[in-house]
């Protein structure tokens, strides 16, 4: 990738859906990877199952990735997820087959929680439709009085739930083998913001399948898909979380044990936490996983380009100017660079790609002023700690004992 940044898994959800040229293009030709997550087959209004119930076609996956391969170069890819409900419709099986893609993603739970994704349905047809699926829908729309209260206006919508997926090491290393199997190059695990035993699991598992990247996402987060309570109460914290994955991957390297790279997720949004977050995990962590930070950018771009339609700029943004030129900043860059396919990149995936190039600006600010010119070299002794509580879980030193030994010779008169 061209940075150390990717989005967060943008599935079967109607805001990934309708927005889903705005990120993926954006993602595109920023040059780096978009996740779709799961479950877009399985709610796909137009799949077609075979006689064995896998996924024979799927109209929407298909637009999805031919969407990012347009304007793909060389950076980045789209990483497809797989949770209990994809393996279960083949769906593994279909995109390899079909779009002969290299890389996948396994699934422990939804993110920063620990249960499936859930969507909101607002048809009992579709609801029924999805049920039939397999998957678990409340209520029960074939339940008769559920239907009798939907038509008289008591029950508006409804939710679809994937079931639970429940890990042992033999059922993980098997279906890792499978995928292996079936052609996949790289196999990444997203998980979430579980007890200190799940994180075990996924680094330990991880180590032995020879995953190429697990995802670690911490509490709160989430990109609108599930219970709110869930979203602000389950889990670890992002910053605890990671205190404990560094230990854990020092830990079995100690052991002779190869550690897959680990990215971080859960609340990141600016350069600053992205460098915090490579510096604190390092040498282990290698990127970070970012949902609503760029999905807000993409939103807010598509949102530009009708007010610009409807002449009907807010305040807020004719502050900058009345222009695509005027507002967006990297706008000449991608025409000079694209010509007149320029007319076939959104707004929202301009603007995305606009909020790409500030983060990698800043991230070269930071990186110069701690002289480090390679990602690579980023490290633990680039952070210090501004609490003792702060250095007590992260093992980062406190701030007034960071660097003492290496002041106290200079002081000495002692050469570095």
């Amino acid at each position: 990738m061209l940075l150390p940044i990717f989005t967060g898994a943008l599935g079967s959800t109607e805001i990934a859906r309708r927005n889903w040229e705005h990120f993926a293009v954006g993602a595109a030709i920023s040059g780096i990877t978009i996740v779709c997550g799961e479950n877009v087959c399985g709610v796909d209004p137009e799949l077609e199952l075979d006689s064995e119930g896998k996924v024979k076609k799927s109209p929407e996956m298909d637009r999805r990735i031919e969407i990012y391969r347009r304007f793909h170069e060389r950076y980045g890819e789209i990483l497809i997820q797989a949770n209990v409900e994809d393996t279960r419709l083949g769906v593994p099986e279909y995109i390899i087959s079909k779009h002969n893609l290299e890389t996948i993603e396994l699934k422990w739970g939804q993110g920063a929680k620990s249960i499936g994704g859930e969507i909101k349905v607002k048809t009992i047809e579709r609801a029924i439709e999805l049920k039939r699926r397999g998957y678990i829908v409340l209520p029960d729309p074939e339940n008769p009085a559920v239907r009798e209260a939907y038509e008289r206006g008591a029950i508006r919508e409804f939710e679809r739930h994937s079931r639970l997926g429940f890990v042992s090491k033999e059922s993980f290393l098997q279906e890792v083998e499978r995928l292996r199997r079936l052609g996949f190059k790289r196999i990444t695990l997203k998980t979430g913001a579980y007890s200190a035993v799940d994180l075990a699991m996924a680094l330990r598992f991880g180590a032995e399948a020879r995953l190429d990247l697990i995802t670690i996402d911490g509490a709160p987060g989430g990109t609108g898909m599930s219970p709110w309570s869930m979203m602000n109460e389950w889990g670890i914290p992002t910053f605890y979380l990671e205190s404990l994955t560094y230990q854990f991957c020092r830990k079995l390297e100690e052991r002779g044990l190869r550690v897959p790279d680990v990215a971080i997720a859960g609340g990141f949004s600016t350069e600053d936490g992205i460098f915090k977050a490579i510096a604190m995990g390092a040498p282990y962590v290698k990127a970070v996983c970012m949902g609503r930070a760029l999905m807000i950018p993409g939103m807010v771009g598509k949102n530009i380009d009708k007010w610009l339609k409807e002449g009907n700029l807010p305040k807020t943004v004719s502050r900058y100017g009345n222009s695509v030129e005027e507002i967006f900043v990297c706008y000449e860059e991608l025409r000079g660079k694209y010509g007149d396919e320029i007319e076939n990149i959104p707004l929202g995936a301009v603007a995305m790609y606009t909020f790409c190039q500030k983060i990698r600006v800043g991230l070269q600010q930071l990186m110069a002023g701690s002289r480090n010119f390679k990602i690579s070299t980023i490290s633990r002794s680039d952070l210090m700690a501004l609490t003792e509580e702060a250095a007590k879980i992260s093992g980062i030193p406190y701030v007034m004992e960071a660097y003492r030994e290496e002041a106290e010779r200079i002081l000495e008169g002692e050469a570095l």
